[in-house]
């Protein structure tokens, strides 16, 4: 078997449901599968796979175990060549895990390869890649003097400017939401270290694989959608968590001293103060595009909406970019996946990132529409009326 992608669930049902999907489509014409490890979600994650994804390998913990220990039992589980480390708020196009592979037969050094990855609204996400957060990089990041010389290789090594996002790479460091490596590399390194709950774990083995010679590479030839706020939420928890996590990773690779830890304590609660304070922004959809086949659903999305709803068959740039719609105020569009496939659906947001449209996705077979329109927002999930 050449792929084995794991997706580690926790409470997003809905979000699963169009991961896997979007999964099963780009694993097409690839000796792959597909596990899904649930850490004891209290919606029902599990009931929704068992009847829509049967033959999708389910494993279901009695606990929340963390995102290095859920991941671990998956990947014992996987028989797959290469494995894939996958988010459940996330969503691939049809050709991702095709071009991703191709790229790594052709890397004999590569360790761990990540790929470009937006937000709901197409905007590219620039943890993508990343410099290992020393004391001195984690400075530039709180002091925003990555911002001010982006072309310095002294203060641009947080977000790894050193390549634009629409450039192949050698990078770092690379996020947990979407990490290709072989799975032999994958159980040499340890896997995830359980020590860690969350948090600091994809920068963990990252910098562990590339202790060990192998190179990680940022790979720009296919983009995948991260909701990012999906998985958890930014309360007192995820501050407490954040601090110990960053703190685990500097006690584990670094030499520790009491100014350095004070300074990594003040940094550490600075990221969750901001990340907490952060809430998504507030768009309130005057009309709807839909493009879709269906006349039946523009109706059905009317009557959920409450709101007019204009369908078109096909995505069309030029119409959206035209004053069509100027007098309507906020227009958000949806993609009927039955029409319009995730390879064209993502590409089309993110040519129209910066146009102020939201998007929603209605996945194929499925009687809900879903997106975010923010980087820091939980999203939503709006169940379309029969």
């Amino acid at each position: 078997m050449q792929l084995s992608v794991i997706i580690l669930n926790y409470n997003v049902r809905y979000f699963l449901e169009q991961c896997v999907l979007s999964v099963q489509k780009a694993l097409k014409d690839i000796d792959g599968e597909i596990i899904v490890v649930d850490n004891n979600s209290p919606d029902d994650s599990c009931v929704m796979m068992k009847q829509r994804f049967p033959y999708v390998t389910l494993i279901e913990s009695k606990e929340n175990s963390g995102f290095p220990k859920g991941n671990n039992i998956g990947v014992a589980a996987a028989k797959g060549e290469y494995i894939c480390i996958l988010n459940p708020d996330t969503v691939v196009a049809e050709d991702t895990f095709t071009k991703v592979l191709q790229f790594a037969e052709r890397k004999s050094d590569m360790g761990i390869t990540g790929v470009k990855l937006v937000d709901g609204r197409g905007t590219f996400l620039p943890e993508s890649k990343r410099g290992v957060p020393t004391p001195w990089v984690a400075f530039t990041k709180i002091g925003g003097l990555y911002k001010f010389f982006p072309k310095s290789s002294m203060f641009n090594k947080y977000y790894a400017q050193h390549i634009t996002q629409n450039e192949t790479g050698v990078v770092d460091i690379l996020v947990g939401a979407f990490m290709v490596m072989k799975r032999e590399l994958y159980l040499q390194a340890g896997g995830f270290d359980e020590g860690c709950f969350m948090y600091s774990d994809d920068i963990d083995l990252s910098y562990t694989i590339q202790q060990m010679g192998k190179v990680n590479y940022y790979f720009h030839e296919t983009t995948v959608v991260h909701y990012k706020g999906e998985s958890t939420v930014k309360d007192s928890t995820y501050m407490k968590r954040f601090r110990e996590a960053m703190q685990f990773f500097y006690k584990k690779h670094f030499r520790s001293s009491p100014v350095f830890d004070l300074f990594m304590r003040a940094g550490t609660l600075f990221f969750a103060v901001v990340k907490r304070s952060r809430k998504g922004e507030v768009v309130v959809p005057q009309e709807y595009v839909l493009f879709s086949g269906d006349e039946s659903l523009r109706i059905a999305l009317e009557d959920s909406l409450e709101k007019k709803v204009t369908r078109y068959a096909k995505p069309d740039e030029k119409l959206l970019n035209s004053q069509s719609f100027s007098g309507y105020g906020q227009v958000e569009v949806i993609f009927d996946n039955n029409s319009v496939d995730f390879f064209e659906i993502i590409k089309f947001m993110e040519k129209l990132s910066q146009s102020g449209l939201t998007f929603k996705i209605r996945p194929e077979g499925s009687r809900f529409i879903i997106g975010s329109n923010d980087s820091n927002d939980r999203g939503q999930v709006i169940t379309i009326k029969a």
